[in-house]
């Protein structure tokens, strides 16, 4: 019974420390990997549980180096915490957190690639045993962008083996990056004896990969259009991504099988004077084809595809053949276009160049031209249209008639394609003198006048000058028009005249003639009303007598000696007309009968004693102050009256005078 009770209690010892066991032991838990770009911090975490608490761990980290062996880098207890020298992290680690937390954190700055390490977090306990937990790095580096370079010579379509296409390369990636090449956007696939692709790879001092793919393949005609890239696919943290290269075309040869050529220039019909420019193509692409074009007259080669021919006629017109060699088969290829030359010859009027038409009959003129291409004809007379078509009729012709026809040709289809053709047409006929607007002139003495006479008629009319006294004057000028002639003379006036222009030819004469009235420079009296004021002295007044005028009345005042040399020197001189014999006889006459009167006047006058005052006798030694001034006033109203005023101003009517 003792030996069983001894039994039980061992096994109940063995039970317990069996499951403080389970319940002491330590437990880490760490991430797979750590990934980061070169030259950034890396950050590794290392949690775990455990029941011994902050004062029995003791936390350790380690890398495995690529021996490989485990080469500590730091350690912490609850006494101190160290970081390892020596070691490629002694001056760029940093560990945080504590036991307490149950998390700690190494932390690697500035990582570099041969950081891309495994690295231990190691936690021994003073009861619960020992724990590790493994965390490997891994680095990054973006490549640079890939470069693609096309084959610079071009590949032939005869090759019997695969011709190297292009190359791509991309530099300073990590880890290695991978290349695919693609065509129009769908990826190449290596094929025997069809595409062959070449990769190699090359490690750089800083420990970066570099990798170069090579691209050979057989082409078709068809390729030359085609669009080759390659991408790059690289790793980053947390994925894979790509970049793409450049697309480029690749310079395909292949024989021709056709050949065009066409006329680039002029657009449209061409006209003789034009230059041509003709292009020639093939659709072969081989660096050793020739071309060249033949033509009525010769043959040329071509230079960069192109003929030009300048200042080109109608025996320019015809077949233009091109011609392309393969040198290889000795085959040739040929293309052609014709070329017309459109043409328009001179234009030719009939009658030629001149024709004299009698005044009042017609005349009919034509203008021919040989084209090849419908022509539009027009008659123009001083710029203006008189008629269409290639004939031109005048009817019943007068000296309007007169003058030069163009006739001008036009290819409405090209602009520019253009003759012309002229015929001056005379009009005879007696002379017809154009008729100014006035034959009468007036001109200042000694003045120097022209006189213009235009006559029309054919043949050119003969004009003379003459005056009314007889005398034959010399022209100036004489100016010949398509419909006659223009005479001009220059005479000087002294008096008045008239001066005639004869116009005469083998059909008959006319003349005009040109009245000329002479102005000369003379001085008048003042038109202005003059006031006369007579004083008298008497025993009992002094009275002052004022002749004036209304707006609707003219009053005449017969001046004194006085007042007429006052008009004389103060009015200036006006023009009068300078009359003939005849009338400078009549003027004569009535100024001697004014003299008369005013004699008559001024004898009634000193009959009844007004002159000499109260005795009827004139003292000749009295001063002139006593101003005994004898003044006429006219008045006109709706009859007239003359009344005389004595000396003292009182008015003597009629029966007084």
């Amino acid at each position: 019974m003792a030996a069983r009770n001894t039994a039980s209690l061992l096994v109940g010892l063995l039970l317990l420390f069996l499951t403080w066991g389970a319940w002491a032991d330590v437990k880490v838990n760490m991430e797979d990997r750590v990934e980061v770009f070169r030259g950034e911090n890396a950050s590794i975490s290392c949690m775990f549980n455990s029941s011994d608490g902050v004062g029995g761990m003791m936390i350790r980290w380690f890398y495995v180096t690529r021996s490989p062996e485990e080469q500590r880098i730091y350690y912490q207890d609850t006494t101190m915490n160290i970081v390892d020298k020596g070691t490629p992290f002694t001056d760029r680690i940093s560990v945080t957190g504590t036991g307490a937390s149950r998390e700690i954190v190494l932390t690697i700055s500035d990582v570099q690639l041969d950081d891309e390490l495994e690295f231990i977090c190691r936690i021994n306990g003073l009861t619960d045993g020992t724990r590790e937990g493994r965390t490997q790095l891994k680095v990054f580096e973006k490549p640079d962008r890939p470069i693609i370079e096309a084959v610079e010579t071009g590949i032939s379509v005869n090759e019997i083996s695969p011709s190297k296409i292009a190359t791509c390369e991309v530099k300073n990636g990590f880890p290695k990056p991978s290349i695919t090449w693609y065509r129009n956007n769908m990826p190449i696939q290596a094929a025997q004896d069809v595409v062959e692709v070449v990769t190699s790879t090359t490690t750089e001092s800083s420990g970066l990969f570099s990798v170069k793919s090579e691209l050979s393949m057989m082409v078709m005609k068809e390729d030359q259009d085609d669009l080759f890239y390659c991408e790059v696919t690289y790793f980053v943290p947390g994925g894979l991504t790509m970049t793409e290269s450049n697309r480029i075309n690749i310079t395909v040869h292949y024989p021709s099988t056709a050949v065009r050529v066409w006329v680039e220039s002029p657009k449209g019909k061409i006209k003789e004077g034009d230059s041509i420019e003709l292009h020639c193509r093939d659709d072969g692409n081989m660096p050793s084809s020739s071309l060249s074009i033949s033509y009525p007259g010769g043959e040329h080669i071509l230079e960069n595809n192109v003929m030009v021919v300048d200042n080109v006629t109608r025996l320019n017109s015809g077949l233009y053949q091109c011609k392309d060699t393969d040198w290889d088969t000795l085959e040739e290829i040929m293309g052609n276009t014709t070329v017309f030359v459109n043409y328009l010859d001179p234009a030719v009027v009939e009658p030629e160049h001149t024709v004299d038409v009698a005044q009042g009959e017609e005349l009919t003129a034509t203008c021919n031209t040989n084209s090849s291409l419908q022509t539009h004809t027009v008659w123009l007379k001083d710029g203006e249209e008189v008629s269409t078509g290639h004939s031109l009729t005048l009817m019943d012709t007068t000296f309007d008639s007169a003058g030069t026809y163009k006739c001008v040709v036009t290819v409405p289809e090209i602009e520019g394609m253009e003759t012309s053709g002229t015929l001056r047409v005379f009009i005879t006929g007696p002379p017809e003198i154009i008729k100014p607007d006035s034959t009468e002139r007036e001109a200042s003495f000694e003045e120097t006048i022209n006189l213009s006479c235009n006559v029309r008629g054919f043949p050119v009319p003969t004009v003379t000058w003459n005056t009314s006294d007889g005398k034959i004057l010399e022209t100036a000028s004489e100016k010949r028009t398509d419909e006659g002639v223009q005479s001009l003379v220059s005479i000087k006036v002294t008096s008045d005249f008239s001066a005639t222009c004869e116009a005469f030819n083998e059909f008959g004469t006319d003349t005009v003639t040109f009245n000329i009235t002479a102005i000369i420079l003379t001085t008048t009296p003042a038109t202005t009303t003059t006031t006369s004021t007579t004083t008298t002295t008497t025993p009992t007044t002094t009275p002052t007598t004022t002749t004036t005028t209304t707006p609707t009345t003219t009053t005449t005042t017969t001046p004194t000696l006085s007042d007429t040399v006052e008009a004389a020197t103060a009015d200036p001189p006006k023009k009068v007309k300078k009359e003939g014999n005849g009338v400078i006889i009549a003027v004569i006459i009535i100024c001697i009968l004014l003299l008369a009167i005013l004699g008559s006047v001024l004898y009634f006058l000193y009959k009844k004693g007004k002159i000499c005052g109260r005795s009827g006798k004139q003292d000749l030694t009295k001063e002139k102050s006593s101003k005994d001034n004898i003044v006429v006033e006219m008045r006109s109203d709706n009859t007239e009256e003359a009344v005389l005023l004595g000396v003292n101003g009182e008015k003597l009517h009629p029966g007084d005078q």
